[in-house]
């Protein structure tokens, strides 16, 4: 007899509270998702080097691990999905998160139906920028390839971006000479609007500028409208 593989999507938790990691875990699991839990950082990273789960729960209270530095790794080496649960509930504690490259982050004490919905929202997200990530751009002398999370020079440079500033990134690439306002923004990209979202979008946007070497005085391709939005100047072409 042959085993027929597990296609449930699988969502990976790491919460060092035994209730928290058996909570998620009987929820998911009769939501339709396959888990897995880890207590400890160590386990959870050695776990994610034979298999790659489409989300990863994080919490950032471990007791090996800082956990916004780990939630920094894996959104530039993981293609899953971030979602961080934890019981800092200040605006800067998300705002971090989100900096850092999380793809959402969730207050505890919170409703497990609330984390499924989620969880749901962005695989769904996640799948219809699959459909579009065999495209790379290129502008102003970069190349852009949003299935390697990479931008790559004229001269051959490479710097890698987060799955988080690339969804910034592709936002401007595919409405070029375009005002896009906060709000337009913060319905394409999802989440909740306010002061955490505002300022994570400074952030990335701010990281972009660095990374294609702008300069913050005069940027030349990510341009302020204050009190409107941003426009890309530009040139792009997809292929």
């Amino acid at each position: 007899m042959t085993n027929t593989p597990d296609a449930r999507p699988h969502v990976a938790i790491l919460d060092d509270e035994p209730e928290v990691r058996r909570m998620l875990s009987d929820t998911l699991e009769e939501a339709g998702f396959r888990t897995s839990s880890y207590a400890r950082a160590t386990e959870f990273e050695a776990a994610l080097k034979r298999t790659a789960p489409e989300v990863c729960l994080v919490d950032l209270g471990l007791p090996d691990r800082d956990g916004l530095a780990l939630v920094h790794r894996l959104a530039l080496e993981s293609g899953a999905a971030i979602i961080i649960i934890s019981g800092r509930a200040q605006v800067q504690d998300r705002v971090t998160g989100l900096e850092l490259g999380a793809d959402d982050y969730i207050i505890k004490p919170f409703d497990p139906a609330e984390v499924v919905a989620r969880i749901r929202a962005r695989l769904r997200k996640g799948r219809a920028e699959s459909d579009r990530q065999a495209a790379t751009a290129t502008f102003a002398g970069w190349t852009a390839h949003f299935d390697r999370y990479l931008l790559i020079g004229e001269t051959g440079e490479e710097v890698p971006f987060s799955h988080a500033e690339g969804e910034v990134l592709r936002l401007f690439l595919e409405s070029p000479k375009r005002l896009i306002s906060r709000a337009q923004m913060q319905e394409m990209l999802g989440g909740a609007a306010g002061e955490s979202f505002d300022r994570a979008m400074d952030v990335r946007i701010s990281r972009l500028r660095t990374k294609l070497g702008e300069d913050p005085k005069n940027p030349r391709l990510i341009k302020t409208i204050y009190g409107a939005g941003y426009i890309f100047l530009g040139d792009v072409r997809w292929r």
